[in-house]
């Protein structure tokens, strides 16, 4: 597996549950890599794309931006879940779907706005 970018591979993004299932979008590379240069810190991905039996596992919802190959569950090293959701809010006022949770920052490139707080 390959470098999708400077600061990620395509490993990172694989279904975990080792199915195979890897198709990332560009753009969502792109948004991340802004991020991590932002930040100048490393991100790591908790959960990039799922195949439809390890999103079910998991608790996915049926409809989930991981089956796509859209969205990215994110840990920014040395901020927390709250601060990685504002700065790609302020940053991406118009676009992206963002998840706040307790551990982690879901971030997804759907074609309409989406906020929540998990």
């Amino acid at each position: 597996m390959g470098n999708l970018s400077e600061h990620f591979s395509t490993s990172e993004f694989a279904c975990r549950c080792g199915c195979g299932f890897m198709s990332i979008s560009q753009e969502l590379i792109a948004v991340l890599e802004s991020a991590r240069c932002a930040f100048d810190a490393p991100v790591t991905i908790n959960c990039g794309c799922r195949c439809s039996a390890h999103n079910k596992a998991v608790g996915g919802v049926p409809n989930s931006q991981h089956l796509q190959g859209i969205a990215a569950d994110i840990v920014i090293a040395g901020s927390t879940p709250s601060a990685v959701y504002r700065w790609f809010d302020e940053h991406y006022p118009e676009t992206l779907g963002l998840g706040s949770y307790k551990t982690f920052t879901h971030v997804d490139v759907r074609s309409q706005r989406a906020r929540w707080k998990g």
